[in-house]
């Protein structure tokens, strides 16, 4: 069994991981989500949200062919939704958006906060283009600074300010969606070459 590490895909795909989790814009609610019950189990929602992941990077494409969906077409929708993410992060609009979850146990936070469609589209999407093994690299590195960012939320919004937080989002937005686009024309060309 070998193994095809690539340090371009693990930090491409931990960017795209990033810019859809955006754990970084998410920090309100968490925050507000803090007040209303005193206690975020960030270890435990971080594990939950890995496992979750890591699950659907493996069974959502079993599930795909169970509904008779093919990875490409999967993909060529999930850059749909990563363009629309990456355009309410540059333009600050909201498109969609879950209601604030009123309890901070592992199902608000966990998903669909962290492993949400968004991600989960992300993830097959990113499973098209490149090795299982860098992408699980990927959410783990995304998972830790998740778990960070849970553990010190309070202190990240004081540090960074709105407009630090607003300014991440916006230089993320961007990339995302040059990744949408590029995840867009490989994936049509596969569809088409069929």
């Amino acid at each position: 069994m070998t193994f095809n590490f690539e340090l371009r895909q693990i930090a491409t795909a931990s960017m795209v991981l990033f810019a859809v989790i955006d754990i970084l814009g998410s920090i309100p609610i968490i925050i507000s989500l803090r007040k209303k019950v005193g206690h975020i189990q960030s270890e435990k929602a971080s594990i939950v949200a890995a496992c979750i992941m890591v699950a659907f990077l493996f069974l959502g494409e079993e599930i795909l062919k169970l509904i008779g969906i093919d990875v490409n077409s999967f993909a060529v929708a999930g850059a749909f939704i990563i363009f629309f993410l990456a355009i309410e992060m540059i333009l600050g609009i909201t498109l969609y958006k879950d209601d604030e979850p009123d309890s901070a146990s592992v199902v608000p936070i966990a998903f669909p906060l962290i492993a949400g469609a968004g991600t989960l589209t992300s993830l097959l999407s990113l499973r098209a283009e490149y090795y299982v093994e860098n992408i699980i690299v990927a959410i783990i590195v995304n998972i830790i600074f998740v778990y960070a960012v849970l553990k010190s939320s309070v202190k990240l919004e004081k540090f960074l300010g709105k407009n630090g937080v607003n300014v991440i989002r916006k230089v993320f937005g961007v990339i995302l969606l040059a990744i949408a686009v590029k995840l867009f024309a490989t994936n049509i060309n596969e569809l088409f070459n069929k």
